[in-house]
């Protein structure tokens, strides 16, 4: 997991960068929104996400941990499109407010899973070994 994240997190890394930069060549900052969500919660949060998994869990065949994986990106990318969309006047806000609501309780669920991750027992069990090795 610690791989796909950080794969995922550089990808938005990406596309957050190319938004920024086309804003500032055009002069139009209306993305603005859409532009810190990608950095943050696409490349920020995926990043850390994948320093979690490699540093702390063990959660290879984990089916919670794909679970969560899956997720936050799909819940990220709806967000992103989303807020896209809107702040680029393509839809209604009524219209697109709905999938925005859905998109954010879906990273919110995602982020409540991580935590289940790294609190539960796996995670405590990994420290222990961790720490008698060293």
């Amino acid at each position: 997991m610690d791989r796909k994240f950080v794969v995922a997190g550089l990808a938005y890394a990406m596309i957050g960068m190319m938004l920024g930069i086309y804003m500032s060549a055009t002069k139009n900052h209306g993305q603005l929104v859409t532009h810190a969500h990608i950095m943050l919660l696409g490349f920020v949060v995926s990043f850390m996400y994948g320093l979690c998994h490699r540093l702390w869990l063990d959660t290879r065949g984990s089916w919670i941990a794909r679970l969560q994986f899956y997720l936050h990106q799909l819940g990220s990318a709806a967000l992103f499109a989303g807020l896209f969309l809107l702040y680029g006047g393509f839809v209604e806000a009524s219209l697109i407010e709905p999938v925005l609501g859905i998109a954010s309780v879906t990273v919110l669920v995602g982020l409540a899973l991580m935590c289940a991750l790294f609190l539960g027992p796996r995670s405590a069990a990994t420290h222990a070994t961790a720490a008698t090795a060293a």
